[in-house]
């Protein structure tokens, strides 16, 4: 370990998500942590201390929970890396893994909830979106389908176990894409046994998402979420008795409800303002808040224990994600190495080309500047860069890039306002802040012009290959990894929930809005690029699909452009840790052959 390079020993140094107990069995949890060089779901007994790896499967396992009474541990496991597969069940003393539920086909996960009794399921395939629940064991009915977008509650703030089925299992609440806008999503509540509506919420133009059931039985009100004052607020919504609380909290930025206390007489809120969060419990009867103290940085995760403590999961630009409690302890920690101190993540401001002040992060390297930068850019769009360890950006802040994260329109955590600049000006406002960011470290005498690099994920290669063609004189090489090259073949090929996306974006389907879907397409500025640009595809990916990826380095190829291309076995990145290394190191050696001064490392 002594002689293994820095950047590769933060990528090497395990991490874990934050535990999620059984809702009747606290002491039985579970977790995800990539330890074993692969990321897989494990239990673990909170009383004995006692931990087992419950999946098993060279692709990775992400998401797994207990059941309500802790007699079973449930994990969504894919066969390739497309993010298709199923639920499978393991009893928690051991055993091999079944099905969950009979009669649910393979697809998408578009969320899970239970309750005693009672298992919903959102799956989607190639002919829509399907709500199904499960009674009493018995094989999986379909409640509803449609061709619209519409999943369980919850699953995009990552909370659809607490946020899909009441504690009771009397009622489930399902988000769906009203007239097609899944950037805007409404609420319905509905009984799982029946389909039968229940209560409906809809905010046009505004989205509405689930974030927590009462933990009382019998008590019917939802924390959800409202965007009516720009930024996301919490609110409480009794769906049977149509009564709705706005929660009146006086912080800048978004805050959500994370949890509730046990006795429902408070609720926990994550506090979210450029990059970086604070918890707080409100008293409901008062209508009071007050700040848990917590260290600066970021919370992913936070959750109640039965005495009230909260448990969260913590990180930094300066050290990686780790599992503290609000009595002071360090509950669970990961086995393996210590990860090495990155370097701290800088707040950072700029006035775009419109006169809008954009926020992002800056990683600085070591030495006097001005440096050689890296735009960092984040996928999603809907996603941000925050204060969080990021071994990748520390990798190249050690070959000796400034790095610079840019939270452009399209971006969350600004506002809706700020969110939906991008609609329909896709590969535009993106762009240009990115664009603009570059500019403005140039001017401050902190980026070096004829040493600067495009690279992202996902998105954030999509603007990596807009960049390339619409701004070519501006780069000296671009990494554009699990890409969108061809935005026509791209919305045939990807998952159903991503052409919901798209269509939401674009305002329609390619046929509709053809001319948006060809100035928003990468290839057609294939023809302007002028810097080498390395492609990292995966073969099964099903948000960024191989063919349409591809597409774009066969035109690149009949261009006579230089380039590289690294095609791995999985899908939309990879969930094992000698993969992740071999793709960072293909990374830093397309970076030294092209970027002159560089660091060796």
């Amino acid at each position: 370990m002594d002689d293994m390079p820095t950047w590769e020993r933060r990528f090497r140094a395990p991490k874990m998500t934050l535990p999620h107990r059984s809702r009747e069995v606290p002491d039985r949890a579970v977790y995800e942590t990539n330890a074993s060089g692969v990321w897989q779901v494990h239990r673990w007994d909170v009383g004995t201390g006692e931990r087992l790896q419950v999946s098993d499967h060279p692709v990775g396992v992400l998401e797994g929970y207990a059941t309500p009474d802790g007699s079973v541990v449930i994990f969504w496991q894919e066969d390739t890396g497309d993010e298709t597969g199923r639920w499978l069940a393991r009893p928690w003393e051991g055993g091999g893994a079944e099905p969950l539920v009979e009669g649910v086909p393979t697809g998408w996960n578009e969320g899970i909830a239970q309750a005693p009794g009672v298992v919903a399921l959102g799956i989607s395939d190639r002919d829509g979106f399907a709500i199904a629940t499960s009674i009493d064991g018995e094989p999986a009915k379909e409640l509803m389908r449609s061709t619209e977008w519409m999943a369980i509650a919850g699953i995009y703030e990552g909370q659809s176990d607490l946020a899909g089925l009441s504690t009771d299992g009397s009622l489930l609440a399902i988000e769906y894409a009203e007239q097609d806008d899944l950037l805007h999503p409404a609420l319905k509540v509905v009984d799982p046994r029946t389909g039968s509506l229940v209560g409906q919420r809809v905010d046009d133009g505004l989205a509405l998402n689930a974030s927590a059931w009462s933990p009382v039985a019998g008590d019917q009100r939802l924390a959800v979420l409202h965007e009516r004052e720009d930024r996301k607020r919490p609110a409480l919504w009794n769906p049977v008795a149509d009564e709705w609380t706005d929660l009146a909290i006086e912080l800048p930025g978004d805050v959500r409800v994370l949890d509730w206390w046990p006795d429902a007489s408070a609720v926990l809120l994550h506090h979210e303002f450029e990059g970086r969060h604070e918890l707080h419990s409100y008293e409901l009867e008062n209508g009071t808040a007050r700040k848990i103290d917590t260290p600066p940085g970021v919370i992913a995760d936070a959750r109640l224990r039965p005495d009230g403590t909260v448990w969260f999961l913590h990180s930094d630009g300066t050290r990686r994600q780790r599992v503290l409690a609000t009595d002071g302890n360090e509950p669970i920690s990961v086995d393996g190495m210590e990860a090495p101190p990155g370097r701290p993540h800088r707040s950072w401001h700029f006035t775009n080309r419109a006169g809008q002040q954009v926020h992002g992060f800056t990683i600085e390297p070591e030495g006097p500047g001005p440096w050689p930068v890296i735009m960092f850019t984040h996928g999603g769009p809907t996603w941000l860069y925050d204060d969080r360890y990021m071994p990748e950006a520390q990798a190249y802040a050690d070959l000796g890039f400034l790095v610079a994260m840019v939270n452009y329109r399209g971006s969350t955590g600004y506002g809706r306002a700020w969110r939906d600049a991008l609609n329909e000006h896709l590969g535009f406002a993106d762009v240009d802040d990115v664009t603009d960011g570059l500019v403005d470290l140039i001017d401050r005498g902190l980026a070096d012009p004829d040493r600067a690099v495009i690279a992202g994920w996902s998105w954030g290669g999509y603007i990596t290959l807009m960049e390339a063609g619409r701004e070519p004189d501006r780069w000296i090489a671009a990494v554009a990894a699990v890409p969108i090259g061809d935005y026509l073949r791209a919305y045939i090929e990807e998952a159903p929930a991503l052409q919901a996306m798209d269509r939401a974006l674009m305002g329609g389907m390619p046929e509709e809005v053809p001319d948006r879907y060809e100035r928003a397409n990468p290839l057609t500025y294939a023809e302007d690029v002028r810097c080498p640009v390395l492609f990292v595809i995966g073969e099964n990916d099903s948000r960024c699909p191989v063919g349409q990826a591809l597409a774009y380095v066969d035109r690149m190829k009949d261009l006579g452009k230089e380039h590289q291309t690294y095609v791995f076995s999985t899908g939309h990145g990879s969930h094992e840790t000698d993969e992740e290394i071999r793709q960072q190191r293909v990374i830093i050696d397309f970076l030294k052959a092209h970027v002159p001064g560089l660091n060796d490392i």
